[in-house]
């Protein structure tokens, strides 16, 4: 773990122009600087870099935040990885905090067997390239199958002598100990005790982690007799720095394009990914020979949400198809099947056709899962009611697996539609079978388990996957003196609690009032805590969870370091979703009305209370409260309209009575506020 005073040295030396001149060609325009967006195909300069403030931000696609996160996007490196980019572009020494022996150990064995697999890897690229014998079988091998020597250098292939104790007896020479050849799989113990080497006589295969380190690898058994008649496949065993479960091939070599692409391709094998980046499409994975698993899905997720499996045209290849189409579902994927035709590939497709007409037989003929299967099963029960019935409880099976309710009804909608269905008996199967399967969930969840130790500090509360749009919550408790609405579509408070979290984002650290202490000391109150104060007073909160806890964490923060400065700690937030925020609120697409705006460039300063910051506070909360009893008001007139309170004239009164208190309410309100009320 990165201590604090070492993150900061590193956010006060990484420059942000410095950092995305890196990857983008920035021009100046006025006093920010313009570019292409490496997020999306830009083709009109869309990115801005501002050096004042320290962010990026593009107008077209809406991505943007501070230098940690643009490394972390563009790089798709986490936040500690970012930092460590940034320290190490910077020469800042990284101290992170102090480990225990185990830890220590433990770390670098880890980083002992990455030194060997990235030797391996430079030992098999070497005997492709430079042996006689790797020349005339591996590399002959390999051009055989029309691979370019700039695709064989991009995924850094190689080969390994027919030689049982070739690579072992070389790593000793080097000095490695054998204890780190047998971890990291590339050798492994015989019975008599004899180090051997793994994958001799074979093409060499390396795996990649996102940042690019090596960590296993995959060989394909070749012979100089048959020349590659034999074909087999021998994969690294899992060990402390490798887990097949979580690896995907040509990930790191594909992880921009599918971020550019918002797409990724997942083929079954090696080669099929080599022929496809070979034809210009480079947005493609496989899963390292193993079936598809859930976190190798979880991994792809941090790229995108939009999978199209390619896979073979055979019977093995349509139910391999099948298998990954629920998991892929149920991690919140959207998933599109492209079926090769028949005895196809995707290395032997591309290998008969050109770039363009590959790129464009994938673009032609990727349909949706919910398509493809009815489709092909259509063909196999003409005239069977019981395979129909079937089908129907398969594609409802699938569709209740979808976490995101809206999808949920579109693909409800579309299957009712092509299996001339009524749409209700769908959604009633999908609704009881998610039933069921939260029933399940939770009889799992309810079953006796081992006592755990709680939190010290209490349930984390909920944090919202994406801050636009914000999800409601109940403004206030309903023991409060303005009772909360009930819930509806939209937020019809978020643009007036959005301009809140502006101030909060640029000025929280500032001082916008006065109070005394227990010996009356005057001491400032600074934005975050004014926030706080005025909206806790009538106990009302945000209506946007997010919000709440970035409240929340600032005031917390300001307390244990009163020299914070919360923007910058924001827009570098671990947090992806909270820097992102960040950025939102200190660009320009939020504007404070000409009520409540100052001039960007007049710098607040942090010691001393500013008056004028405090009023438009004021003003913006008081706005806010005045929202919240109007929309009550509506609410409680509509109660007047029941039928049923003719023959109830006790709730008649108390509803009357409430009412009358509502516009009291306004009235003080919008005086405060400084409106007419007609």
């Amino acid at each position: 773990m990165i201590d604090q005073a070492t993150k900061q040295r590193i956010l006060d030396a990484a420059q942000i122009v410095e950092v995305v001149s890196d990857f983008v060609n920035l021009k100046k325009a006025g006093v920010n600087y313009k570019g292409l967006c490496p997020f999306h195909a830009d083709k009109t300069p869309s990115l801005t870099v501002s050096p004042a403030k320290g962010l990026y931000k593009c107008f077209s696609c809406g991505n943007g935040g501070g230098v940690v996160k643009f490394v972390m996007e563009h790089e798709q490196m986490t936040y500690t990885e970012a930092l460590k980019w940034l320290a190490n572009k910077y020469h800042i020494e990284v101290h992170e905090r102090e480990m225990t022996q185990e830890e220590k150990q433990e770390q670098s064995d880890k980083e002992s067997m990455m030194v060997v697999s990235e030797w391996a890897c430079q030992y098999f690229e070497d005997l492709l390239q430079n042996n006689v014998d790797g020349r005339a079988i591996g590399l002959a091998y390999l051009r055989s199958r029309g691979f370019r020597d700039d695709i064989i250098h991009k995924f850094r292939l190689g080969y390994s002598l027919a030689d049982r104790y070739g690579l072992s007896n070389a790593a000793r020479k080097k000095g490695f100990e054998e204890r780190f050849l047998t971890a990291t799989g590339v050798c492994y113990k015989m019975d008599d005790g004899r180090i051997h080497d793994r994958f001799y006589g074979r093409v060499i295969f390396p795996f990649f982690t996102i940042s690019g380190r090596i960590v296993g690898f995959g060989g394909r058994k070749l012979d100089s007799r048959t020349k590659g008649v034999e074909q087999k496949y021998v994969n690294s065993p899992e060990s402390p720095i490798y887990d097949k479960s979580r690896n995907l091939y040509g990930l790191y070599q594909a992880k921009q394009s599918i971020v550019r692409e918002n797409r990724c391709l997942m083929v079954e094998g090696y080669t099929d990914v080599l022929s496809l980046h070979q034809s210009g499409i480079e947005n493609v994975v496989a899963s390292s020979g193993t079936a598809l698993t859930t976190g190798q899905i979880q991994l792809l997720h941090r790229f995108t949400s939009n999978v199209t499996l390619l896979y073979d045209g055979d019977a093995a290849g349509i139910k391999a198809s099948e298998r990954g189409t629920d998991l892929l579902l149920q991690e919140g994927m959207n998933v599109k099947i492209l079926i090769l035709p028949q005895d196809e590939d995707p290395d032997s497709f591309c290998r008969k056709h050109s770039a363009q007409e590959v790129q464009e037989y994938i673009q032609n003929n990727q349909v949706d899962f919910i398509h493809f299967r009815i489709n092909r099963m259509m063909k196999e029960i003409a005239g069977d009611p019981l395979r129909k019935s079937e089908l129907i409880k398969a594609i409802i099976q699938s569709i209740s697996l979808i976490p995101d309710e809206i999808s949920r009804s579109v693909y409800i909608k579309e299957s009712a539609h092509i299996l001339n269905v009524d749409e209700r008996i769908l959604l009633k199967g999908v609704t009881d079978t998610r039933k069921a399967q939260r029933e399940n969930k939770n009889k799992y969840n309810n079953a006796p388990q081992a006592p755990q130790a709680q939190p010290a500090e209490g349930p984390v509360p909920p944090v919202e996957d994406v801050p636009f749009p914000p999800e409601e919550q109940p403004p206030f408790p309903p023991e409060a003196g303005i009772q909360p609405v009930a819930p509806s579509i939209g937020n019809p408070f978020y643009e007036t609690e959005t301009l809140i979290m502006r101030e909060l984002v640029l000025h929280g650290e500032c001082k916008a009032a006065e109070g005394e202490d227990e010996n009356g000391q005057a001491f400032g109150i600074n934005v975050a805590d004014l926030i706080y104060y005025y909206m806790e007073e009538d106990g009302i909160s945000f209506h946007t969870l997010l919000y709440s806890r970035v409240l929340n964490e600032v005031r917390s923060k300001l307390q244990a370091e009163p020299d914070l400065r919360v923007e910058p700690y924001l827009l570098s937030h671990q947090d992806p979703t909270i820097a992102n925020l960040a950025a939102e609120l200190a660009t320009e697409r939020y504007t404070l009305s000409k009520i409540y705006a100052t001039a960007e460039s007049d710098a607040i300063p942090a010691n001393e209370v500013n008056k004028e910051l405090a009023t438009r506070l004021i003003h913006l909360i008081n706005d806010l409260k005045l929202k919240i009893v109007e929309t009550e008001l509506k609410e409680t007139q509509k109660k007047l309209l029941d039928p049923s309170l003719r023959n109830d004239a006790e709730q008649l009164v108390a509803i009357m009575k409430k009412l009358q208190e509502l516009v009291n309410l306004k009235k003080l309100l919008a005086k405060e506020a400084g409106d007419r009320v007609l």
